[in-house]
Formats: C-alpha cells, structure tokens, sequence
C-alpha cells in the first residue's frame, strides 16, 4: 500500500509553545487513522498542518503528491483534493442545504448549475438529509448540521477527509447519526483522518489509532487493539473508558 498521507520529523511552535515535536506517522490508501490524546498534545495541529492551514518550521509533509512544506505548494489545488471538516460547522445561514453543498463545486470546480444541483442531492443522500435539500440551517439539528458540512467536503470529492473533533459540540444522540456518517465513509474506502474523542468509534472504525502526547507519537496501534494499550501513559488516559 502506499502512503497517501506522510508527516516526517514535523515541528511546529506558537512562540515559545512548541506543539508539535518530531511528528511522524504515514496514512495508506483506504485507511482511517484516528488521532487521540489530551487538549494541547498537538491533534488539532497537526491536522491544521495537513491541509495547510498552518505552516512548519522543520520537516516535511505530503499529502496526495502535494508538498506541503514546499513554498511552491498550490493550496487550491491541494484542497481540491483533501476536504477538511470542523467541530463548528460554518454554514452559510442564508443558503438552504442544498445551496450550501453546491457552492464550492460551483465556485471552485466550476460545475454547471444542474451538475452542483444533481451532486448535491447525491451527497446530501449519502449522509442521510436527501429531504432536508431546502432546508435552512437554523431549521437543521446540530446533527443535520454538520452532516451538511460533511456533504459539503464530499461534493468536492477529495481523496482524503480531515475531521477535527466534529461530534465534540453535540448531545449523544447527535453524535451517533455524525459517527454513523464516518463509519459509512469508511466502509467505502474513504482515507480518513480524525481527531476525536469517542474511544468506541476508535476501535471500531479506525485501522490505527495514533496517541499524542506533549507534541509527539506517543503509541500508535490497530483500532481493534485500543483496549490492550503497551505504554503506562495510554493506559491511563484511555482507563476511564474501558
């Protein structure tokens, strides 16, 4: 398999905060890796990093051929094929759903209005919200929100999908319509990468889980292997939810 995904000896500071220490970790083809630890061990960064949205001070990136740490990287271009999906779901209120996932292909990929239009539908149906089309987001749960926002990164049919702790904003209910959504992307063969906090989605969907702590590669092992961590440091921060 190969690497679609390749982080090697990346550092990134905020000042004197250096939050990424020597990152290094590859994501194959197919796989979900999901990325757990405590608030500041560098998760969200390092995802942040991925798609550009910051840049590094040593190492290096590549992401689908791109070179993230080039000074020649296209981030339009990269975008086109890595879709990013946060915890706040950043909706556009005056557009309908159906609006809000047409945009992008609309504007960036420079589709034809019945093409979005048809695209829309297509990915609004994969996450379940076909009947929600013209629906405004104030008129949307939590849920159907950011199953939107996840309809909106497919339509722009990426290789590889970042998901920053998308369910941490949501009751538990909400949280599980969200994690079906990923399960169901993953058992098509989407490359995922997450950050999250649901230990049980963890071990069920993930192909590895990468632990992070104090800016590094802590443990990295199979998703089915979660309850059986090897370093003291994972035990205990996993140990309340065994």
């Amino acid at each position: 398999m190969s690497a679609v995904v390749k982080l090697s000896n990346v550092h990134k500071s905020f000042g004197s905060l250096q939050v990424l220490n020597g990152v290094s970790f590859d994501v194959n083809r197919g796989e979900v890796v999901a990325i757990i630890g405590q608030s500041g061990s560098g998760k969200s960064t390092a995802l942040r990093c991925i798609n550009a949205l910051e840049t590094i001070e040593q190492g290096s990136i590549e992401v689908c051929g791109h070179q993230i740490h080039s000074p020649a990287l296209d981030k339009r271009a990269l975008r086109l094929d890595v879709g990013i999906v946060f915890q706040s779901y950043n909706l556009f209120p005056h557009l309908t759903a159906e609006q809000n996932v047409m945009l992008a292909p609309t504007c960036v990929r420079k589709l034809g209005k019945k093409e979005a239009r048809d695209l829309a539908q297509d990915c609004l149906a994969r996450v379940g919200l076909a009947e929600k089309a013209g629906h405004y987001p104030e008129q949307l749960s939590g849920g159907q929100q950011q199953r939107v926002a996840i309809a909106r990164s497919l339509a722009m049919q990426p290789k590889v999908m970042l998901f920053d702790e998308v369910t941490s904003a949501l009751d538990p209910q909400l949280t599980g319509e969200v994690l079906k959504v990923m399960e169901d992307l993953a058992k098509g063969g989407m490359t995922m990468i997450l950050v999250t906090h649901e230990m049980g989605f963890a071990r069920k969907v993930a192909s590895n889980v990468i632990y992070m702590r104090n800016g590094k590669v802590w443990e990295t092992l199979p998703g089915h292997e979660l309850n059986n961590p090897q370093t003291a440091e994972l035990r205990e921060f996993i140990g309340h939810d065994l």
